[in-house]
């Protein structure tokens, strides 16, 4: 039987409040959401339509860059920091794909995301592991501690930060605890990391009305600012892109977000 780990119970779900993970699941065409996140989900999208596209894209991103550190890189070990709620093809389901030994350590300290994580880890090949840790990554010592329990901190990782480095409001603050995560991986991990951007006034106007509607304020930056986050690192090519533009299986579409795939010399 492949390893799990399950350190939830249930939570209290609040489906009059909007919730973030539960608005992203609606963008991305999920059910598991409520009213109110609909509603909040709606009054960005008036504004701001591409948010849908932007979620979905966020999604066929990640698959595009686990496969390739999986099959390309030989990389087998995943951390992925701000998990959020299970949809298509998750990290584990691409990277177990390729190489089922591989090993995932996901972390979200959001109590409705670690109980969907029961049924998400029933999946998990034998020869892996598939693990959930609950953490806020304001607290990274926690985060390796807890990773180390499942992960060999001598052999390379992939860090991951999908989309969700925006709630903390200090730039300086993201920085340090993207560097003191990567510190404690070895040469040849990878960083991965992408989030929303400031790039056109309708963006801008789409994050004030989530902020509106109820839901958590979440910081948009420019792509400087996160590029500077991988400050250190080899950017893997085609370096710090819109989503749409890293490596894309199809035409490049325009998105309000940048991210990169970055190598740990």
């Amino acid at each position: 039987m492949a390893s799990t780990d399950d350190q939830t119970t249930a939570p209290d779900l609040k489906p009059e409040v909007p919730h973030a993970a539960r608005i992203w699941n609606y963008w991305m065409g999920g059910k598991d959401n409520f009213a109110a996140d609909r509603a909040a989900g709606d009054g960005v999208a008036q504004v701001y339509p591409e948010i849908v596209l932007m979620a979905k894209q966020s999604r066929k991103f990640l698959i595009r860059v686990v496969r390739h550190l999986t099959a390309e890189a030989g990389i087998r070990q995943f951390l992925d920091i701000g998990t959020g709620l299970p949809t298509m093809q998750n990290t584990h389901e691409v990277a177990q794909g390729i190489a089922p030994e591989s090993r995932v350590v996901y972390v979200d300290n959001d109590p409705l995301v670690l109980v969907h994580a029961r049924a998400l880890m029933a999946d998990t090949p034998e020869e892996g592991r598939t693990v959930h840790v609950d953490a806020d990554y304001h607290d990274p010592q926690k985060i390796l501690a807890e990773a180390r329990k499942v992960l060999d901190f001598d052999e390379p990782i992939a860090v991951m930060f999908m989309g969700v480095l925006g709630y903390e409001p200090d730039l300086a603050v993201v920085a340090s605890i993207v560097g003191e995560v990567m510190d404690a991986t070895p040469p040849g991990s990878y960083l991965v990391l992408w989030d929303g951007t400031d790039t056109t006034p309708a963006v801008v106007e789409g994050a004030e009305r989530l902020v509106r509607s109820g839901g958590v304020p979440y910081i948009l930056r420019s792509p400087d600012a996160i590029g500077g986050l991988f400050d250190g690192l080899d950017l893997v090519e085609p370096g710090l892109v819109q989503l749409t533009a890293w490596r894309p299986d199809a035409a490049v579409e325009w998105l309000d977000a940048y991210g990169a795939v970055a190598r740990k010399p």
